[in-house]
């Protein structure tokens, strides 16, 4: 199912149904043991009632009992013969014997029951008593009655009963059991209404949850529906200045749309900073190239007026840039420094002395013995403390300084500092922008191609520092290159 309303309707649905379900189950339980109780507690009064009269020593077929129609009586001695059934009473079950005839006469010597049904022989037992002299008191169990389940047919209508079993001792000291029943008419009935009425219902509120859930979701996803649709436009029209619209509630949906927008807005800077990337990387190649080439055209129909030193020194310009532009296009995909423990003061020192033919001699300043380790790529960082130095060199008067010094919480800074005109405020961001030159001294015929601080920039938050720029002591610029130290 590929519609999230639909899913969400559904289980919403399913879970209503396994709650109403669970629900309804629990009140038929409850209910039919309520009533079946009730019943059970009908019988039982019934029962102690035939067992008072039989402790008093009622003859058999003298015992009363209520509504004999709707409570059905049987009792049986200890033998488990029955000796006495209410009137009408035609067959029983769950009371231990189905039988509803008595096989014995009365405790006073009269035969039958209370109903006549199945009397047997008329005379009297062999004791020798009257049927109306009951000799002295019995007594009745005062224990909580047995309860079961059975059927009895009374009349020649069959019936469930609930039967209570409640024993007593007749003034002769025998032990019988009185079974009285209770319908559970009423249980079964009340049962069954409440079970139909929660079988009509059900469906109908179901349809009534899944419904209002499809309305509701579709409400809340109306906005995504939106956002889907400017999205999808976006894509066919490769327009990255379009935004989605935004929800005015502060939920979910509302924070994708910012986000998206967000997003949006994110790309299309990366894209706007990519296109002007290559713009400037085709100006830029297309100098060294169209020289290069008219050298050697010109060489080639005059060899004698080949400038050589000239050639060269466009290979090495295109050669430089051709590799800034790769390590940028390296950092742009994301490329990780290594894991080599680098130590920045060596690493400065060893840079400087490579530095022979610079126009002013550089003066390094790092504490003796003691050891500034960073982790990372010891080529990127040596091509970051190059550029350095090469700005300096290019816009001091007639001094550079390098210093390598500790930092709070671990970490390293160097800073490159010369005695030019330094940087005014207003563009000391600027300048670490990707062929971005200030003044004429970052011409193009001095060797600048507006990537070397930017290249430092993004080699240092690679290894995650920061490079900024301020103002030296001398009054020129001030860069400083702040490392995490090596754990």
């Amino acid at each position: 199912m590929s519609s999230v309303r639909a899913r969400a309707a559904l289980g919403a649905t399913a879970v209503v149904a396994l709650a109403l379900v669970g629900a309804g189950i629990a009140v038929l339980l409850v209910l039919r043991a309520n009533l079946t109780g009730q019943a059970g507690l009908q019988a039982e009064v019934v029962a102690r009632e035939v067992a008072g009269q039989l402790a008093l020593g009622v003859p058999y077929d003298g015992l009363e009992t209520r509504d004999e129609e709707d409570h059905p009586v049987q009792v049986t001695d200890e033998e488990g013969r029955v000796v006495a059934v209410s009137k009408d009473l035609q067959a029983i079950s769950g009371t231990g014997t189905d039988r509803v005839v008595p096989v014995r006469p009365s405790v006073t010597g009269s035969s039958g029951s209370s109903g006549s049904s199945g009397s047997s022989d008329d005379g009297d037992d062999g004791d020798g008593d009257d049927d109306s002299a009951a000799p002295g008191r019995g007594e009745t169990d005062p224990d909580d009655a047995d309860f079961s389940n059975g059927t009895a047919t009374v009349d020649g209508e069959r019936a469930d009963y609930r039967f209570a079993s409640v024993r007593a001792t007749t003034p002769a000291g025998e032990t019988l059991t009185v079974h009285a029943g209770a319908p559970l008419a009423a249980e079964q009935q009340a049962v069954g209404t409440v079970r139909d009425s929660m079988l009509t219902g059900l469906p109908v509120l179901l349809l009534v949850v899944a419904g209002v859930t499809w309305l509701v979701t579709r409400r809340a996803l109306r906005p995504v529906e939106g956002i889907r649709r400017e999205m999808a436009a976006i894509t066919a029209s490769e327009d990255l200045g379009r935004r989605v619209p935004e929800p005015d509630a502060r939920d979910e949906i509302a924070r994708l749309a910012r986000t998206t927008n967000e997003t949006l807005a994110a790309l299309e800077s990366s894209v706007e900073r990519q296109r002007r990337f290559v713009a400037d990387a085709s100006h830029e190649l297309r100098s060294p190239i169209a020289s290069l080439r008219t050298q050697l055209e010109v060489a080639a129909a005059h060899p004698e007026l080949l400038d050589l030193p000239g050639a060269v020194a466009d290979t090495v310009r295109l050669q430089t840039l051709a590799a800034d532009l790769l390590l940028l296009a390296r950092l742009d995909a994301g490329e990780r420094p290594g894991g080599t423990r680098v130590d920045l003061g060596r690493l400065v020192r060893e840079e400087v002395a490579r530095r022979t033919g610079d126009r002013i001699a550089v003066t390094v300043s790092v504490p003796e013995g003691e050891r500034f380790e960073v982790t990372g790529s010891r080529g990127q960082l040596a091509r970051v403390l190059g550029n350095l130095l090469d700005n300096a060199e290019r816009h001091a008067r007639g001094a550079v300084e390098v210093g390598v010094r500790a930092a709070g919480r671990g970490g390293v800074v160097v800073s490159v500092d010369d005695d030019g005109a330094g940087v005014p405020p207003g563009q000391r961001e600027r300048i670490f922008e990707r062929f971005v030159r200030l003044d004429d001294a970052r011409s193009r015929d001095d060797g600048g191609a507006g990537l070397g601080l930017a290249i430092a920039r993004d080699v240092a938050v690679r290894h995650g520092g920061t490079l900024t720029v301020g103002e030296a002591r001398e009054g020129g610029a001030r860069f400083e290159l702040r490392l995490p130290g090596a754990d």
